[in-house]
């Protein structure tokens, strides 16, 4: 009996989703669970899978199709089932074979370089393991041969939760190697690559629309003030070299310097709510919790997974979350309340190697702190004594852009005095 794929509702406040591409076409076999297309909502972008096993029969929506919630888009049938016409879906970009992906597991969590897309799997492979194209995606940034990956799902069919298992068995949850080499500069004569975009136009995705949208907005509707604060991250710095392997045995996430700059701003927004508040109608509303935003670039635009309740939160929870959440979000698995609601929000401006970024805050958020480049350099240290001496010492840029219809310079001050402090004199458990 034929099956009807609806839109499904990612969200209470969600009502439409945008078909951005069919992972499956007409006549194809797909198995329960599988992914079967990709949408994009006001929130997040997401693959849906199927609802039941069978064959593909019919298309309804084509691709940049907009919908609304429980519009049937296609149909799913068994495998003597009738074929129906193709609807006529618009060709795939001429660049899509050249698309860059995400590392799965960078050691910041903000962004991270664009990889050059790998190849598809072998035709042996292929044919001795069943995957989706998001399995076969991870498989590809760390290396692994999917053939030695046990598969739990129909059909012994390898799903995200096999293959995500697998790294972390092996302790594999790295940036894939290709990552980790270092830019080639081209031969005398040899022009680099250039971008297969240049010349073209491209319109907005939903994403990226509402993305300019809502930044337009927030400085629209918010004086913008920023306030640059250089920290020695020294002690952070030789804390997590020393702790970085055990930590990841222990816990199955890496050690980034996220958790400990998530930790440092929460211990300061405690102190200074003013800069955990929201500005609306008139009135300041200081929030009873920090639900804590943490801005992850993707190929397609950028999304703020949130971590809810921050302050509830271990030092072991912040980083095992952290990672969770950014995750997700570049495959695509996030519900839309999981990027919602935050009330301060964290951004690495600094990840491509820049000093400090202005950030522009997130709506109706007071305060957005950006995380500049971590790097090394000579450093003037006084002692109790009043004698200076130069050592080498990891330094970084944070810059917090506040709304100052709410927050004073002085008030931004003293937030970041704190949160300097939390940082430079770190004496809490890691876990």
């Amino acid at each position: 009996m034929p099956t009807d794929v609806v839109m499904p509702q990612m969200g209470e406040s969600i009502f439409e989703g945008t078909i951005t591409k069919w992972l499956k076409q007409p006549g194809e076999t797909v198995e329960k669970d599988e992914p079967l297309f990709e949408i994009s909502t006001d929130k997040v972008d997401a693959e849906i899978p199927s609802p039941a096993a069978g064959v593909l029969t019919e298309i309804k929506a084509q691709e940049g199709t907009t919908v609304t919630i429980n519009t049937v888009v296609a149909v799913i049938g068994d495998s003597g089932g009738e074929i129906a016409a193709p609807v006529e879906i618009a060709p795939p970009d001429a660049t899509a074979a050249r698309k860059p992906i995400e590392a799965a597991a960078p050691d910041g969590i903000d962004t991270v370089p664009e990889l050059q897309a790998a190849e598809d799997h072998t035709a042996a492979q292929g044919q001795s393991t069943r995957s989706s194209p998001l399995v076969r995606k991870i498989a590809k940034e760390h290396g692994v041969n999917l053939a030695l990956v046990r598969g739990t799902g129909s059909a012994g069919r390898i799903t995200k939760d096999d293959i995500l298992g697998y790294l972390s068995q092996k302790g594999q949850a790295k940036t894939p190697a290709a990552s980790q080499t270092p830019a080639k500069t081209p031969p005398a004569g040899e022009l680099p690559a250039v971008s297969p975009l240049i010349g073209t136009v491209q319109p907005l995705s939903k994403m990226r629309a509402i993305i300019a949208q809502r930044m337009k907005q927030s400085v629209d509707t918010a004086p913008h003030a920023n306030m640059v604060y250089k920290i020695d991250m020294t002690r952070i710095a030789r804390l997590r070299e020393r702790e970085r392997a055990s930590f990841e045995q222990r816990h199955g996430v890496k050690l980034t310097y996220m958790p400990f700059i998530a930790a440092a701003a929460v211990q300061a927004l405690r102190k200074f709510p003013v800069v955990n508040s929201s500005l609306i109608d008139g009135q300041i509303h200081y929030h009873a919790n920090i639900h804590l935003g943490i801005a992850v670039a993707l190929q397609w635009g950028l999304i703020v997974p949130v971590v809810r309740e921050a302050e509830k939160r271990s030092f072991v929870e912040l980083a095992k979350t952290i990672y969770d959440l950014a995750a997700r979000a570049r495959t695509k698995k996030l519900i839309p309340d999981e990027a919602s609601g935050s009330t301060f929000t964290l951004t690495n401006a600094g990840v491509f190697g820049g000093e400090y970024g202005t950030p522009i805050i997130n709506q109706p958020e007071s305060a957005i702190l950006a995380i500049g480049g971590l790097r090394k350099e000579p450093v003037v240290l006084t002692d109790a004594e009043d004698n200076d001496t130069i050592a080498i010492r990891s330094m970084q840029y944070y810059c917090l852009g506040f709304d100052h219809r709410t927050i004073d310079g002085a008030d931004a001050g003293r937030f970041m005095v704190e949160f300097q402090s939390a940082l430079e004199n770190w004496n809490a458990p890691i876990g």
